[in-house]
Formats: C-alpha cells, structure tokens, sequence
C-alpha cells in the first residue's frame, strides 16, 4: 500500500484514514482516537456513562460466528482498578450473564486482563476470578494505563457464535471498579452511573439503545414528586397546623383544619404517586439495590399512610385519650419531616451528579427554615405582648374603680 514508486498513495492513504476516523475524532479523545488506529478500529463513539469511549469493527464472518475488535478506554478514580467490557447474550443488557474481559490494575502497578463469566453468584458477593469457560472467544488482549491521566484501555478480538449474539443488536456492558485483589476484581460502585453502563448496539451502523436513557426521564419524573409531595406539601400542611390553629393566627377551626388536611392529602397523593414510580424502577434495576433508599421510602409511605387514616380513625375532642394521640400525631409528623428531609438528600445523591438538585433542595429547607423562624419569633411577641396586655387587664380589674383624677385612657394601655 505504501509504494515508494507512487508518491501520491501515503497522501491516498492518509486521506482515506482521516475520512474513516473522522467521526472517531470528533466523538472520542485524541489518545483514544490514535490507540484505536494501531488496531485497525473502524468506528468510535462515547458511552453514555463513566466517561467511557469505545470503538469496534467488525473484520470478518463465517457460518458459525463473527470475528470483532473492539477498544474500551475510561479514566480510573485511583492507582489502582479495573475496567470492564463484555457481551451478554440475554434479551437484555445487564451484568448477570456478561462473558467480559477484565483489564487490572494492580497495587504494585502492574497490568493484567484476562476473561471472566458475569453469573448471579457474582451479585451475592462470591469472588469473581478469571475463567476460559465461556461461549465466547477472546483473544489478542491488551492493556494499557496512562499514568497521568488514570485512564485506562483494554481492547481484544472476540468471535461471536451467530447461535448466540447479532451484531445488530449487540447487548454490551461496560463498568469500572476502584480496587482489586490480585486477579479478583472488588464490587463496583451501585452509583446510577455505574446502574446503566449497558447498551444494545448495532455495530453495522453504529445506533445504539441505551436502556438507561428510557429511565432516566422516569427517574427525574420520581425525584421532583418527591420534592413536591413529601418535601413541600407535607411541611407546609405542618406549618398550617402549628400557627393557624390557635397562635398567633386563630383562623377559625374549620378553615385552618381543612387547609391542613388539603395540603396533607395533596402531598400524599403526589408522593405515593413518586413511591409507585420509585417501585417499578427498583423493579427494573432488580440487580442493584439502593437499599437505605428504599427502606426510608417504604417507612415514610407506611407511616403517612398512617398519618392519613387518621381522617377517620382520630378520637373524638372529648375522649380521654385524645390528648396522648394528639402527641403521638405530632411526634410521628415531625420524625415524618426528618426522613423525608434524608431520603430526598438520599436520592438526590443517587440522581444527580453535578449538584443542581441538591442545592435547589436546600433552598427550599432554608426557604422553609427561614419562614418558620420568622413565625415563631412573631408568635412568642404576640403571645408575650397579649399576655402582658391580659395581666394588666386583670390586675386594673381586680383594683376595682378608678381612683379619682385618674383619666381612662390610662387603663392598662386598653383601647
């Protein structure tokens, strides 16, 4: 190809590479972009999480299966880790089931990648450690590390039995772990990150589904009811009960209850609503647990149920024990708040990345932290200027009639 008879074919050539990786160059890094041409990678893309960027071509094909290169490049959060790509031949792509090549990075700074089986017993916590005994075959595998920058590629020939695997709708899987124990990769993080690194490609054309991306308008969806029903509705309904009822704005029983239990309805409502929504997501990530997430969200939707029913089930103003519920119900309220206030800082962890929601959220506590100060200053002047206006009252009154010369503007500051 490179005659040195025909000075114009390097130009010819080079031309060709610079039109084949052009789309590589724009959607990849540049030291990805020239680690993929050392092996003849064909296409390039970035992944939709980790940072990660992968390349492929697809080199050849007989009757029983398919020959593939692929390239798989992310940056490591330390000195040592691992990365991870594999094939998954379910209807779905997802870990349990992944045949993967794991490249290692170990703590004397040496490099190892070899072939793993993804099985269940993986997700219970059993080691995982290297084995030859999968349907697919890896071979020509490599490893590399940039120091400077943490990053960190594997690339390999595979052959995928056509029995098995369609290239054109590939279900793939990619991951990074933080630490390893000499061949044994550790457990990931259970960010959402690392939830969605899985894909169905088409490596003909280069589409790609990504079944995070289907989530993920669900799970913005799931937090901002959240935020409205449980974090907003709920403490404003609170605030109501505490300085509508009696101090210091008596509104009258009828009119501050009912506000009360509109908002309350509203908030559940909206947050049950955000809790089904929470349900078939968990159901859908069945392989990976958030689990102090879903416990607080299973506590605060069992005992706002309970909040609820008291509609119903309260006692009547004159039973005996309608004072000990009144301190139950409020008790329950406020510790109510509380989860609330940590299980949306919980999911606010597992959703956003970069710290919007988060501060928003804030906002809203310090909005409501502010107002109920505000109140609670107001009430304790009220309350202390009425009964400093009831005392003088009564003391004017237990004096009997005025004393004579004494004008009546001057009883107890009375109008």
């Amino acid at each position: 190809m490179y005659s040195s008879t025909k000075p114009v074919t390097p130009t010819i050539s080079l031309a060709f590479f610079s039109l084949l990786f052009s789309v590589a160059q724009s959607s990849c890094s540049l030291h990805f972009f020239e680690m993929a041409k050392t092996i003849n990678i064909t296409q390039c893309k970035k992944l939709t999480t980790l940072g990660a960027e992968f390349g492929w071509s697809v080199s050849g094909a007989n009757s029983n299966e398919t020959r593939i290169d692929i390239i798989l490049g992310a940056s490591l959060h330390s000195e040592t880790g691992w990365l991870a790509w594999g094939v998954n031949p379910g209807k779905m792509p997802q870990m349990v089931g992944t045949r993967a090549i794991i490249g290692i990075r170990q703590q004397n700074e040496s490099l190892v990648i070899n072939t793993y089986n993804i099985t269940r017993d993986t997700k219970l916590g059993c080691q995982l450690l290297p084995t030859e005994n999968i349907d697919v075959k890896f071979s020509r595998m490599g490893v590399n590390y940039v120091g400077e920058k943490r990053y960190m590629i594997i690339n390999a020939t595979l052959y995928l039995p056509h029995q098995d695997y369609n290239v054109s709708k590939l279900s793939h899987v990619w991951q990074v772990g933080h630490h390893a124990e000499g061949w044994q990769p550790m457990m990931h993080a259970a960010s959402l990150q690392n939830v969605d690194s899985t894909e169905t490609l088409n490596m003909t054309s280069g589409n790609a589904r990504s079944v995070g991306k289907h989530r993920h308008h669900l799970r913005h969806v799931h937090g901002i009811l959240n935020i409205v029903g449980w974090g907003v509705m709920l403490p404003i309904g609170v605030i109501v009960a505490r300085y509508c009822r009696i101090y210091p704005f008596n509104i009258g029983d009828d009119t501050w209850f009912y506000l009360h239990v509109s908002c309350q309805i509203a908030g559940y409502v909206i947050g049950t609503t955000a809790w089904g929504i929470g349900l078939g997501l968990g159901h859908s990530s069945r392989h990976y647990t958030f689990r102090t997430h879903r416990l607080l969200g299973i506590f605060i939707f069992t005992f706002a149920t309970l909040q609820i029913l008291a509609l119903r089930l309260k006692p009547k103003p004159d039973d005996d024990y309608r004072k000990h519920w009144n301190m139950y119900h409020h008790l329950l309220g406020y510790l109510l708040l509380a989860g609330i206030s940590v299980n949306i800082f919980q999911g606010i962890n597992i959703l956003d990345h970069d710290g919007t929601w988060k501060w928003g959220y804030i906002g809203v506590l310090v909005a409501f932290a502010a107002i109920i100060l505000g109140l609670e200053i107001y009430t304790w002047k009220k309350f202390i200027s009425d009964h400093r206006q009831q005392s003088r009252k009564d003391s004017q009154d237990n004096a009997g009639p005025n004393p004579v010369g004494t004008s009546p503007n001057t009883k107890g500051g009375t109008r």
